[in-house]
């Protein structure tokens, strides 16, 4: 019984895993935070330059 215990305590398999797993939930809210930025700069771009066309076009 002894050795089922310390089979299942030296496999790190399950630690790896959930290390990959906060890895790739890092990455993603890295991403996610960059696009909210990203798309907010192209957003008051977009805006600026939508605004100068429409006062030249008067």
């Amino acid at each position: 019984m002894t050795k089922i215990f310390a089979r299942f305590f030296k496999n790190e398999s399950g630690a790896t895993a959930i290390e990959y797993g906060l890895i790739a939930a890092l990455i993603s809210v890295a991403l996610i935070t960059g696009a909210s930025t990203l798309g907010s700069s192209l957003n008051t771009a977009f805006v600026t330059i939508s605004g100068k066309v429409t006062n030249n076009v008067k």
